[in-house]
């Protein structure tokens, strides 16, 4: 690439470092070594944090090859091991560094490769595939060491080769990093800014299925009883939602809804800012349809701007809150526990937890929960207003949690929901403290997007859309044009998510 546009090649490696390996490597707490020629050797605290970098490295530099020739395309070879290194001011030694090296020139480009160590610390921590490749032995390093290929979309795992690789090795530690390579490797030690604890479920009782038949409301047949107080030996397994009924199935073969201890009761109850459809629903705030201009001139993915018609509908006061996700996870609607005080937001989930969670909302309330569009998510953050931020042109103190937002806060975490000043149409919470998940996947601009405020989703979608930055975030971040995307199914410590419904 170098002998056919040198002047262009190293504009466009220049633009991939600053535009996503370094703000990447940051988010994800890792320290950039060094530049090695056009690759690079990074540190983390955390090898979880290491490899969840390492996918959205490959991910975003994907993205962008999709609007270039195939001549163009630069791609990343990535290896993350987990050992002991020799720190000095400016670099790093040692058996770690060369099996990362050795990893990273066995990888295929656009891929993540991992030892067995990383693997250890991970396999169920990241909703990831891994592709075992069997022990090799690695040029100059004692022992065989254990790879893995990642994949981050688990289906992949099915159609991947299940066999020995034929790997060559290179002469030495330079020519692991001749071709267009990253070696990352970390020492296993969890990140600075911490992370939100998963507890298992099992500890909570156990739901009660109860049929959902016309037999339920038989005054001839008595319900089923619930088990005593505090028996949960005895009480039924929850169920999965009943699927569509087979060719020749009769419909009126029974349904099942699962019922927390305490379950919701489904009616609607006004509130001073909106409603809720049940004494412990999330509370909804009603948003007016109408016409705005979406996007904005400071990002090509923002792109062109154009005019959206939002139908009315409803969306979250705030994002989710601990203490919410928390009755989703006590009627076995959600598959785990959120640890921390109440009244924080829900973070460390996928989009596809998101998404589990609104199907669980739909079910027991009856009325269309989901996630909003993209184009839902900023009409309601703009609240009518067309300014970069949605108070007006510059920073002020109290309207969000980022950064460098202007506001005391804690670095580690987020603040709690509802801590900061609402807009026009009375939400709280859209700039910063978690990055909220929306409907869409990810696609590169708005190019051919729906005029109307839909979602754009596309089959086998792998990645999807957050709006509004984190606490972790810069201010530009949280601009309500911002947009930004991750791994469908992999969870981040600074996601989130807010709940919509149609009217």
């Amino acid at each position: 690439m170098m002998g056919r546009d040198e002047e262009g090649t190293v504009r466009r490696l220049k633009h991939v470092r600053r535009e996503i390996v370094d703000p990447t490597l940051e988010e994800h707490y890792g320290r950039l070594v060094k530049n090695t020629g056009d690759g690079f050797l990074a540190m983390f605290d955390s090898p979880l944090e290491a490899v969840r970098c390492s996918i959205v490295i490959q991910q975003s530099v994907a993205a962008r090859n999709t609007g270039l020739p195939r001549d163009y395309w630069l791609q990343y070879r990535i290896g993350v091991n987990l050992g002991d290194v020799i720190v000095e001011p400016d670099d790093v030694f040692g058996d770690g560094v060369n099996i990362a090296a050795r990893l990273e020139a066995l990888a295929t480009p656009g891929g993540v490769y991992i030892s067995g160590g990383v693997y250890e610390q991970i396999k169920n921590k990241l909703v990831c595939g891994y592709q075992p490749l069997g022990d090799e032995k690695l040029k100059n390093i004692t022992d065989p060491v254990r790879i893995y290929r990642v994949l981050p979309d688990p289906a992949s795992f099915s159609g991947a080769a299940r066999k020995r690789w034929p790997f060559w090795l290179p002469v030495g530690i330079a020519a692991a990093f001749a071709l267009v390579a990253a070696g990352l490797y970390s020492t296993g030690h969890w990140p600075v800014g911490g992370r939100a604890n998963l507890v298992s479920a099992e500890r909570l009782p156990q739901a009660v299925p109860v049929p959902l038949t016309s037999a339920t409301n038989d005054p001839a047949r008595p319900p089923a009883a619930a088990p005593p107080a505090g028996d949960t030996a005895n009480a039924a397994k929850p169920l999965a939602p009943p699927a569509d009924p087979a060719p020749g199935v009769p419909t009126s073969a029974p349904q099942v809804a699962i019922l927390a201890p305490n379950p919701p009761a489904a009616r609607m109850i006004q509130t001073a800012s909106g409603f809720r459809d049940c004494e412990t629903c999330p509370e909804m705030i009603r948003i007016p349809g109408g016409s705005f201009r979406m996007g904005s001139d400071e990002d090509p993915s923002e792109q062109p701007i154009r005019t959206v018609t939002i139908a009315p509908f409803a969306i979250g006061l705030s994002p989710l809150s601990v203490a919410e996700w928390n009755r989703c996870a006590a009627a076995k609607g959600c598959s785990f526990v959120l640890d921390g005080s109440d009244s924080a937001p829900a973070r460390n989930l996928s989009w596809l937890d998101a998404k589990q969670y609104a199907d669980w909302l739909m079910q027991v309330t009856g009325k269309p929960y989901r996630l909003p569009s993209e184009a839902e998510w900023e009409y309601a953050a703009r609240a009518g207003t067309s300014t970069r931020f949605w108070w007006g042109r510059e920073l002020e103190p109290g309207k969000a949690n980022c950064r460098d937002c202007g506001a005391t806060q804690d670095p580690k975490a987020p603040m709690p929901v509802g801590s900061f000043a609402r807009n026009a149409f009375g939400g709280a919470d859209f700039g910063g403290g978690v990055a909220q998940w929306v409907a869409d996947c990810w696609l590169a601009n708005y190019r051919d997007a729906p005029s109307d405020g839909s979602p754009r989703t596309t089959e086998n979608c792998r990645e999807n859309v957050l709006r509004g930055g984190s606490w972790r975030s810069n201010a530009a971040s949280v601009r309500p044009a911002s947009r930004t995307h991750y791994d469908t199914g992999v969870r981040y410590p600074a996601h989130g998510f807010r709940i919509a419904r149609s009217l």
